[in-house]
């Protein structure tokens, strides 16, 4: 009987005690960052000495090792993010987790053979993705964890790279790699590992007075009560979140993930009480998983929570062992030899010539009491065979080290990792220039004036408005496997209606419009930062990127290529699965504030937070919601600035603006003047 595939469990850990805890919990891997480079930089983290130390100690269980390199790239870090690689793939590591298509460029140049997997950070959510991340290096893809069984199904079949999904741990609100929340309102990014976590934060539906709402606060995933299911997708690599927790959380959940996945089942309702008292926001969700995306999935963390919590069973030491056959033969004339299987890995030593006994000689009981002394290794005799002829002596202290040499030789295979080779080779900087234009985004044909016709060189309108008053179309954040058909109509529509360009904002939609015949722009959701990954879409395809919002004027004018700056407008915050409009102002609202819109009232949802800041809240294709910051960046007064950053192709990005507004944003710009209202700067 063939035995049945097991995918990987991958656990976390963010300290050299957790990682102790996730080994004895029975991890087959362990996702570590290092002290730089990494999505949760506020985590103890490893040393480049405790990162050796733990990656020897986890090859000798036969557990890999993955390093986050998951966060966006400058380019003035190059080189020290080289070192850091450099150091991490010296101590032994079996692959990076990387979110920078740059950085994952200067990986695959200067490190070839070391294997990279696309982080969720860098929002792959359907098959294209795997297909394009194939080509840049990737081996394997985590995508957005608000895939449904039957979309993660779909991408397991349908693309070339091995499958990581996330299983249990806490939940983004937004689409992972989508959230500017935290940069853009309090300096600390998302992005580059320093998330102050908005989404735990209360917010009310309106500007009246807040009642304690917390409708961007998500309970934790677990799709524990889903084993079978999960089991038969064919994924390869389930992911426990939590590098920011504690050795006993990081022991029990993957302690209890181990027995379901070794016994094929799903969770007891025991198991999940287990689980919920080491760590829960009010209970698990599987809304995404499941497709009941609904108010019910939010949670925040109570009091009898963190109660639950405090009783969790402390961590010591490490008391996994790993089951190895044993053979001895100690035969007359000949050196006594050993073999040893774990797996299927096998080791042989060699001992001391056995002597004729005189009056005492040895025995099978004398020789396995020997073998089975394994003290502090990781290891436990699971059969012994035992082939002996009679008659013989060899001295108690020659049978152990005759297992000393057999268990030293089994550790060295384990723990020894060939170092990959680095190359002096470097991707090649972008060959084009930034142009000289302004580029208008829409979200309503309305607000196309003919003042913006004669502003902007190109216009843009979301696909599922575009009409022939824009130049062109800006594609879905979000486009899952199963919605690809009704995008499509969408695309062949909007080029029979005179379209000439695309804004494509993710790798995994380049392909719907690649062979259309039309130019294809980057969104700045592809979250670019340096001048590698310029480089990267320019060679795929992709022109006139949008450089990320993060981005401070200086880090601007760093980057070389064919690349724009949004310089007015309000940047989205969050991109949302679930419809919060319905959560916070009812069943209705969703449909009735984008009537209003369509028909020229730019009547926005809105939630208010503490300090009286008020975010306007849209419905961007199908369900989905994208909150926008609470006022726009605008660069009207500052030219000078903008022309020391060499920003001359520049995006306007119009969301919540009247016609009228519109116009007065242009004629600011026009005349060098500031706007009225509150703004934020670059």
């Amino acid at each position: 009987m063939t035995k049945k595939f097991l995918p990987e469990l991958l656990s976390p850990a963010g300290s050299k005690e957790a990682f102790m805890a996730a080994v004895d919990g029975g991890a087959d891997a362990i996702y570590v960052g290092g002290t730089s480079f990494n999505a949760r930089i506020n985590a103890k983290n490893f040393t480049s000495e405790e990162l050796s130390e733990c990656v020897k100690l986890a090859h000798s269980y036969g557990v890999k090792v993955y390093v986050t390199l998951n966060t966006l790239l400058f380019d003035r870090e190059k080189e020290g993010f080289l070192s850091c690689a450099e150091n991490a793939a010296t101590c032994g590591v079996d692959a990076f987790i990387v979110a920078d298509m740059g950085a994952a460029e200067l990986l695959r140049s200067h490190m070839p053979d070391m294997p990279l997997h696309a982080s969720t950070q860098m929002s792959a959510h359907n098959a294209g993705a795997g297909i394009q991340l194939q080509k840049m290096g990737f081996s394997r893809l985590v995508p957005a964890r608000e895939l449904s069984f039957e979309d993660i199904k779909y991408l397991v079949d349908n693309n070339p790279l091995e499958v990581e999904i996330f299983t249990h741990g806490a939940l983004c609100v937004s689409h992972s790699g989508q959230c500017l929340f935290s940069s853009m309102v309090g300096g600390r990014s998302g992005n580059r590992g320093l998330c102050a976590q908005p989404c735990r934060l209360p917010y009310c539906a309106s500007s009246s007075s807040c009642p304690s709402q917390y409708p961007l606060s998500l309970k934790d995933l677990s799709l524990a009560t889903h084993v079978t299911e999960i089991l038969d997708s064919g994924v390869h690599s389930l992911k426990i979140e939590g590098r920011m927790k504690a050795p006993e959380y990081v022991h029990a959940v993957t302690g209890i993930w181990r027995r379901l996945l070794d016994e094929g089942r799903n969770a007891s309702g025991e198991e999940m009480k287990k689980l919920a008292d080491i760590f829960s926001r009010g209970g698990f969700t599987d809304g995404y998983f499941t497709k009941n995306i609904n108010k019910k999935m939010l949670g925040i963390r109570s009091e009898a929570d963190k109660s639950a919590s405090m009783s969790a069973e402390k961590f010591t030491k490490i008391n996994r062992k790993l089951p190895i056959d044993i053979d001895v033969d100690i035969h007359r004339d000949s050196p006594c030899r050993l073999k040893i299987s774990f797996g299927d890995l096998m080791v042989s030593a060699e001992g001391d010539i056995p002597q004729t006994a005189i009056n005492a000689p040895i025995d099978e009981d004398c020789v396995q009491k020997s073998m089975l002394k394994l003290g502090d290794t990781p290891f436990i005799v699971n059969k012994i065979s035992i082939s002996l002829d009679n008659g013989l002596m060899l001295p108690v202290s020659r049978l152990n080290s005759l297992r000393r040499s057999g268990i030293d030789k089994l550790l060295s295979e384990l723990t020894t990792k060939q170092i990959p080779k680095f190359t002096n080779k470097f991707p090649a900087p972008p060959s084009k220039e930034r142009k000289k234009q302004r580029i208008g985004r829409f979200l309503f044909p309305s607000q196309i004036t003919d003042k913006a016709k004669k502003f902007f060189d190109k216009t843009f309108l979301p696909l599922e408005r575009y009409d022939s008053s824009a130049d062109g179309f800006v594609l879905p954040p979000v486009i899952f496997d199963s919605e690809k058909d009704a995008v499509m109509r969408l695309i062949n529509s909007a080029i029979k209606n005179g379209a000439t360009c695309a804004m494509v904002g993710n790798i995994g939609n380049i392909e719907l419009v690649r062979d259309l015949g039309i130019d294809i722009f980057g969104d700045f959701r592809f979250n670019v930062t340096n001048s590698l990954s310029v480089a990267k879409l320019n060679s795929i395809g992709v022109t006139n990127v949008t450089l990320s919002p993060e981005l401070t004027l200086p880090q601007t004018r760093d980057i070389s290529g064919d690349c724009a700056t949004v310089v007015y407008g309000r940047i989205p915050l969050m991109t949302l699965e679930k419809c919060i409009i319905r959560d916070t102002h009812g069943c209705e609202a969703c449909e009735k504030f984008s009537r209003e819109q369509e028909n020229g009232n730019m009547r926005f949802a809105q939630i208010k937070d503490r300090r009286g800041f008020i975010f306007p809240v849209a419905r961007e294709w199908q369900h989905r919601n994208v909150i926008y910051n609470s006022m726009p960046t605008c660069m009207s007064d500052k030219p000078d600035e903008l022309s020391k950053a060499n920003v001359t192709n520049q995006v306007f990005m119009f969301t919540t603006e009247t016609p009228q507004q519109v116009d007065q944003v242009i004629h600011a710009y026009i005349k060098k003047i500031p706007l009225e209202g509150s703004t934020r700067r670059i």
